[in-house]
């Protein structure tokens, strides 16, 4: 269980399914390259509270589409979800939230949580699943399709752009991108970096961005805004480095830096800067809670 996980209701039992941090591969694993993802303790809750007649869905915005059919032949129950741990944010900061969703709805439905991603896949009409993933095994892996291999990255400091960012947009235009021999060295170049990154995550997360940045720019892709610039700049001028985490435009970069004194006086920087400092942990794969 993760930590800070509160305890459901009185009456009632909730799972609780991690959002997360892609740290490195976005994009190219949409060709089949492997990525890098953290499972983290903000995510969704599913409180189940006993009901005689049938299967009651409530969801914050009224949106179902994602949790409706993983709930197929559960037993009868209000079936709540809810945000655990939100952000006091405008907008979303981009953890994966319909993944984790899904992955609390098959949980409480008593069925396998790996069947959320040919749910989710399905609903959303495509995507690579590392967010459902993430969710379902929890801790920080790289995955290769759907073989996970855990692996030791240290946590990022995570940084709010300002602003939320449209993932789909920005993956139809990767898909669009022509020039394949350029395509193919990005996928290969990305591949390379996800299975060496936990050797220096530094290095390998600036050597990350400008990867990303010249693909974005190549394959005509939104990627790049002046608060992810402002947020790579401030980690680079104290010996670290960050990238945005996921498919860029907006939501949230990730950052490392050398030591504990750099990674405050960071942090202080971004907050003076405007720019929201959240705190993550690594959350366990998705699963009732205690209590």
């Amino acid at each position: 269980m993760s930590r800070g996980v509160p305890r459901a209701a009185p009456g009632t039992r909730a799972v609780f399914a991690p959002g997360k941090l892609v740290l490195a591969g976005e994009y190219a694993v949409i060709d089949g390259a492997p990525a890098l993802v953290m499972a983290i303790d903000r995510g969704v809750r599913c409180e189940v509270a006993p009901a005689a007649e049938r299967v009651r869905i409530e969801t914050p915005d009224g949106d179902d589409r994602f949790v409706r059919p993983a709930l197929e032949g559960a037993p009868p129950g209000r079936y709540r979800f809810v945000d655990h741990r939100p952000v006091d944010l405008p907008g979303k900061p981009g953890f994966g939230g319909s993944a984790a969703a899904c992955v609390a709805a098959c949980v409480a439905a008593g069925r396998p949580a790996s069947d959320a991603l040919d749910i989710h896949r399905r609903v959303q009409g495509g995507g690579s699943g590392v967010d459902v993933l993430a969710s379902v095994h929890g801790g920080v892996h790289r995955f290769y399709g759907r073989r996970a291999r855990a692996v030791t990255v240290p946590v990022p400091v995570v940084v709010y752009s300002g602003r939320s960012a449209r993932t789909g947009p920005r993956v139809r235009a990767f898909l669009a991108w022509s020039d394949r021999a350029a395509r193919r060295a990005f996928v290969a170049a990305s591949t390379h970096l996800v299975e060496h990154f936990e050797d220096d995550p530094i290095a390998s997360a600036r050597e990350s961005w400008a990867l990303l940045t010249a693909m974005a720019a190549a394959a005509g892709i939104d990627y790049r805004t002046p608060a992810l610039d402002r947020i790579v700049a401030l980690a680079v001028d104290r010996g670290g480095a960050a990238r945005p985490s996921g498919a860029g435009g907006g939501d949230v970069a990730v950052a490392w830096l050398p030591d504990e004194e750099s990674r405050q006086d960071f942090r202080r920087a971004c907050l003076q800067a405007g720019l929201p400092v959240i705190d993550a942990a690594v959350a366990g794969p998705a699963g009732w809670l205690a209590g």
